[in-house]
């Protein structure tokens, strides 16, 4: 029986709903002439070792893309390619599912020194689940392509970390003509970060509310209460409603709209997973406890510094995203602490994930899963958490994460090990279409090098 993920359960239907909404924007783009980006003619990718990720590896295996999506996959003698196919010869290359990195904050920030090119966080007030990344996401940055340099396909774009619940996620995937074939799903979660960072710690005369931990839980829990009260009134008024028009009576007058409270309610509902990010333990049990007052479902992010209640964090059978894990330790920690936490959380049955929580390097995803390989996690959990265990985690195993018939063709070959710093990618194909691998960096490097 397939292990109960909360933040997936209950959401495979909506994501679909994203891909064909996503393929149907596709559609109409093709028919209007605009700019074709569906695959044109299947790829075959013949001779390689694939990396499957969900069922083993296949040497001197055979891979075949077709509109888009992965159409065949086998050893070379078992495929039937298909006519008219581009066939490329990947002999002694590594081929396997582009990667996905659980949280950045690419298509947000492009030189973090320029006030004016970072879309991060909203500092007005502490509460904004309001706030929709997916209105800021600058699909035109730079950093995207130098992230699909190295393989990554996919991520998690969220909002920063300043406030307790600074907005919603999207999930994204990195190309695509516009902004709304990128964005894949919208608002696929929302953060809830309670790290200490989000004290209000300004000067005497400029003091806000909360300046301590005291203060953001007692403001979280007066958010969620508004919310629910708000959801009651709105339940009340739809009975009124339907009482009214029963009863042949004028309508009564609808609350009014509060977006704040609004965009909580799916989290209340249970119908999306809150992020819940803290790092040492007692910020973790308190965001925790916070967390099951209102039953809300969670993810839980960082926990970079509580080794010490491992074993509490197993007993909440939640996944968790790791990193960075280059983090240094904290005084009174082993210097191994945080490069061994993916291992000891794999030991104790945890599904994790890794996050770069960056955008300028989130293309060091792949090494942040092979350090961990240095400190006890097994290379083939290190490779399943940056594909197909973030894939499940977000609800969109079904079509991405592994090389599996029926899902999209984002594809990665290499020459060697992902997780490998001495691995050059040689190739990425997402939705079947071959990615250049251009950047900034690569045509100033071309221009002048050779003046």
């Amino acid at each position: 029986m397939r292990r109960d993920l909360s933040p997936a359960k209950g959401r495979v239907s909506i994501v679909s709903r994203k891909f064909a909404h996503r393929a149907l924007l596709v559609a109409v783009v093709l028919c209007s002439g605009i700019l074709a980006t569906a695959q044109q003619q299947p790829i075959v990718l013949k001779g390689g070792k694939l990396l499957t990720v969900s069922h083993g590896v296949i040497d001197n295996g055979v891979l075949v893309m077709e509109s888009g999506k992965i159409n065949a996959l086998g050893t070379t003698s078992s495929v039937k390619l298909p006519k008219n196919a581009r066939v490329i010869d990947v002999t002694g290359m590594t081929i396997y599912p582009g990667l996905i990195d659980s949280e950045t904050a690419l298509g947000l920030t492009e030189i973090s020194a320029e006030a004016s090119t970072n879309d991060r966080i909203e500092l007005t007030d502490e509460i904004m689940p309001h706030m929709h990344v997916y209105e800021a996401f600058h699909a035109e940055s730079e950093l995207i392509p130098v992230t699909r340099l190295n393989g990554v396909t996919n991520a998690i774009v969220a909002p920063d970390s300043t406030d307790t619940l600074p907005g919603q996620d999207s999930f994204v995937q990195l190309a695509g003509p516009s902004a709304a074939e990128m964005l894949l799903v919208r608002d696929i979660a929302m953060p809830l970060n309670f790290t200490g960072e989000q004290r209000r710690n300004e000067s005497w005369e400029k003091r806000k509310f909360p300046e301590t931990r005291m203060g953001m839980a007692a403001q979280l829990r007066q958010a969620f209460l508004d919310a629910q009260d708000y959801q009651q009134k709105l339940t009340d008024y739809q009975q009124k409603k339907a009482d009214a028009a029963r009863d042949k009576k004028p309508e009564p007058s609808a609350p009014k709209r509060d977006l704040k409270l609004e965009a909580l309610l799916p989290y209340l509902q249970g119908k999306k997973p809150i992020v819940l990010a803290a790092q040492g333990p007692s910020d973790l049990e308190t965001a925790v406890r916070l967390a099951q007052e209102f039953k809300l479902k969670f993810v839980l992010n960082h926990i970079s510094h509580s080794r010490a209640v491992l074993d509490y964090v197993a007993s909440l059978q939640v996944p968790v995203i790791v990193g960075p894990i280059y983090e240094t330790p904290m005084d009174y920690e082993r210097f191994d602490t945080v490069y061994s936490l993916p291992a000891e959380l794999y030991k104790r049955g945890v599904k994790i994930a890794f996050a770069s929580f960056d955008a300028h390097n989130s293309r060091n995803l792949p090494y942040q899963a092979g350090f961990a390989t240095g400190f006890g996690l097994p290379p083939e959990e290190a490779l399943k958490a940056i594909t197909l265990n973030a894939a499940e985690i977000w609800g969109v195993d079904h079509e991405l994460g592994s090389l599996d018939i029926g899902k999209t063709a984002n594809v990665v070959v290499a020459t060697g090990d992902p997780l490998d710093v001495k691995t050059d990618v040689k190739r990425v194909f997402i939705d079947g279409e071959e990615i250049p691998l251009t950047s900034r960096q690569t045509r100033l490097r071309d221009e002048y090098s050779t003046k």
